[in-house]
């Protein structure tokens, strides 16, 4: 019998001062068995840092269809195509033809995550953001999270301050440029 994902919930308070963006909300993650608790958080973060009507997680983690978190217009078009972790190269020319916007949030070192996309062909490649933290960020903040968490997400100028369950983190979010 395979095992079923396991539900996380997540209070979040959120003031982007960057964007002029500051909400209260609440989360329900679903986490796969296959899902890393580090690709989980860097999901929720990715979800806060691109907070705007119509954002939602995409389908399941093995989804081909939609990215794992995506924004919607009224209409249904997809406006952002947020990707998590280490997407291969077809994956991102596919959003970024079907969304105005495309951005990768990675846990990973962001070298090796871009350096298979560098002889890819991937539509307006220019306009792709590639986001990272500080090493160590999100496994320290992973390493914090329950089944029901209270969170506190701060951005200025482009540093992220992260309290989690009472402990607080920070990172600058780093925005590299594809190759």
């Amino acid at each position: 019998m395979a095992i079923g994902s396991t539900i996380h919930t997540f209070e979040v308070q959120l003031a982007d001062t960057d964007r002029g963006v500051y909400d209260d909300y609440s989360l329900r993650v679903a986490r796969h068995p296959s899902e890393t608790d580090a690709y989980m958080l860097t999901r929720v973060l990715a979800y806060g840092l691109e907070f705007t009507e119509g954002i939602a997680f995409g389908g399941s983690v093995s989804s081909t269809e939609e990215p794992a978190v995506l924004a919607r217009d009224l209409t249904g078009l997809i406006t952002a195509w947020i990707e998590i972790g280490a997407p291969d190269a077809e994956r991102l020319h596919y959003g970024s033809r079907l969304a105005e916007r495309t951005a990768v949030y990675t846990h990973r070192d962001p070298a090796k995550v871009m350096a298979p996309w560098a002889d890819k062909r991937i539509h307006r490649r220019e306009d792709i953001q590639v986001y990272s933290f500080d090493p160590g960020f999100i496994d320290s903040s992973s390493a914090l999270i329950e089944r029901r968490n209270t969170m506190t997400l701060t951005v200025t100028e482009q540093v992220l301050y992260l309290d989690l369950n009472g402990t607080s983190l920070s990172s600058p979010i780093l925005l590299h440029p594809l190759p």
